[in-house]
């Protein structure tokens, strides 16, 4: 057998026994979750917890696995990879307890949903694989088929504000409902700003500011810029800036006038 022939076998061969070690990892997880909800052996911490309590924790994962990337720190994100899987392990465990769903219908729904979504790949021979499929089709058809028939249904509320927006206005578009271009939701911009000025008690001040940032995050879309990533770029750049300035200061920073403040501001810019 020549050499090219043995390289798929070798390749499958690899394949299997990584399925078969993430398998028994994945195991190994689901054992030790149930035994921290065994009611009578359980962890008194983890029994007392249903999925609202899990909720946050399930948030927080997901955004320390998006800090991690960030930071291109592999080993952080191995780790926080593995405290987010954890999250999805303990809200199956209680679905299973509740006679919902279990993990092994979580896989499953997924790997169905990726072969579905997929079909430049798993439609058959036949079929283009360099062409990417209509996402948004794909997914409106799933929609209808769970009896969401708004455009917006389905668009998670629990989602950051910033991000939400901008699926609702993704969402919004796909229907011919949105700008022609970047100089609409510009335009917009000001008139917000204007009416937040003409604003005259709280309730208009918050509603007129919730519009203006609404405003912002169109904008933002229409020049081809995810405004939930540009807001981490600018605090993260705030906290370096605010850091080196309070290092600058020293013992008496908080003692320092607006105005030295600024100084050092303005010389840590530079």
């Amino acid at each position: 057998m020549s050499e090219p022939e043995k390289a798929p076998a070798a390749q499958n061969a690899e394949n299997s026994a990584r399925l078969k070690h993430a398998g028994e990892a994945i195991q190994r997880l689901t054992t030790i979750m149930a035994r921290l909800r065994d009611p009578d052996r359980g962890c008194p911490w983890d029994l007392e917890q249903d999925f609202a309590s899990i909720a946050p924790y399930t948030i927080e994962e997901a955004y320390e696995v998006a800090d991690a990337i960030e930071r291109d720190d592999l080993d952080a994100l191995c780790d926080e990879l593995g405290d987010l899987q954890l999250q999805v392990v303990f809200h199956a465990r209680m679905a299973e307890e509740a006679g919902a769903f279990a993990l092994s219908d979580v896989i499953r729904g997924i790997a169905d949903k990726m072969v579905r979504r997929h079909p430049h790949v798993f439609g058959g021979d036949e079929e283009d694989t360099s062409k990417s499929p209509d996402w948004e089709a794909i997914k409106a058809e799933e929609r209808a088929a769970e009896g969401q028939a708004g455009a917006l249904d389905g668009v998670a509320r629990a989602l950051p504000a910033l991000l939400r927006a901008q699926k609702l206005q993704k969402r919004a578009a796909g229907t011919g409902f949105d700008w022609p271009d970047a100089s609409g939701p510009r335009a917009k911009v000001d008139e917000e700003i204007a009416e937040l000025d003409d604003a005259r008690n709280e309730s208009q001040i918050i509603e007129e500011m919730g519009d203006l940032l609404f405003a912002i995050v169109n904008w933002a879309r229409h020049l081809g810029i995810d405004a939930e990533a540009a807001l981490r770029q600018a605090n993260a750049k705030f906290e370096r800036r605010f850091a080196a300035i309070e290092s600058a200061g020293g013992s008496g920073f908080a003692a320092l006038s607006l105005e030295e403040k600024e100084a050092l501001w303005q010389a840590v810019k530079r």
